[in-house]
């Protein structure tokens, strides 16, 4: 069976037992390791792996083809994205009129910037420039964009880069709605036997909980030269609860932040039954 999935430690952490072969009746998996923007156009555009690790802000434009799995995914509080700037701390307003660097414009990172900002932004942002993710905290440092939206590993990091936290999206998102926030879903393409996936990826989920050193040297491998600290603190941010199982919560979490944005008109209007 085909899957791709990024190469961040959480990724890896939960898919590590199924990838080598220890979840009893589970078939062998065919790895590409992804950027998750390259998996939401992929399955945007009806190609790819059979299973794959999207964006929650993709899936408006892949449900008639690929279903939710209901764990294995990304969805917690304290894990949101910063909008990170250069300089002293200013208030939100300083964007005005600005140009932003985020990784995706279909990503949940990218949902939570435009719902934020539509509501404490008088006047809107002048410029949005997508950029890969690991380029953003260096082009805020040169100066060459105003601000960055930033996801992953960035949280742990982007002091390095001597920035300042202008907004934890996270922060505003909970604060607002009370729910976590939807950050990567795992789809299967709707002709595979979704109950099989969805007990093949749970199982995969158990097993690295229940053996969390087995899959230390894998998770380092496709680390992209983090500390093995930084991964530990990468996989205790985004592994929880949500990941065995989403729950009325997560389900919540989810129909809130798509159905804000299909009314702002940032992702395709849709049936938000289609979500289980």
């Amino acid at each position: 069976m085909k899957i791709a999935f990024s190469p961040c430690p959480n990724d890896t952490f939960v898919f590590h037992a199924w990838v080598h072969g220890l979840i009893p009746g589970a078939p062998e998996l065919d790895v590409t390791y992804a950027d998750i923007d390259k998996t939401n156009n992929w399955a945007a555009e009806g190609i790819g792996p059979e299973v794959q690790k999207i964006s929650y802000a993709a899936l408006p434009y892949v449900l008639s083809d690929y279903a939710l799995i209901p764990c294995g995914g990304a969805l917690g509080r304290g894990c949101g994205p910063l909008v990170l700037t250069k300089g002293e701390q200013v208030g939100p307003q300083a964007l005005a009129g600005k140009k932003v660097a985020v990784p995706s414009e279909r990503s949940t990172a990218y949902l939570l910037f435009r719902l934020w900002a539509s509501q404490t932004i008088s006047g809107g942002i002048g410029e949005i420039i997508v950029m890969p993710f690991h380029e953003i905290m260096p082009a805020v440092q040169a100066g060459t964009i105003d601000a960055g939206l930033v996801i992953h590993e960035a949280r742990f990091t982007y002091q390095d880069y001597g920035l300042t936290l202008l907004q934890d999206l996270g922060s505003w998102w909970e604060e607002d709605t009370g729910l976590p926030i939807p950050l990567g879903a795992i789809i299967a393409h709707r002709s595979l036997n979704l109950g099989e996936i969805t007990k093949w990826v749970k199982a995969s989920v158990d097993y690295a909980w229940a053996h969390p050193d087995e899959s230390k040297a894998y998770i380092m491998e496709h680390a992209q030269e983090l500390s093995v600290d930084v991964a530990s603190s990468h996989i205790e941010l985004y592994v929880n609860e949500y990941t065995a199982n989403l729950g009325e919560d997560g389900y919540a979490a989810i129909e809130a932040l798509l159905g804000r944005a299909a009314k702002e008109g940032l992702v395709p209007t849709f049936d938000l039954n289609a979500l289980r």
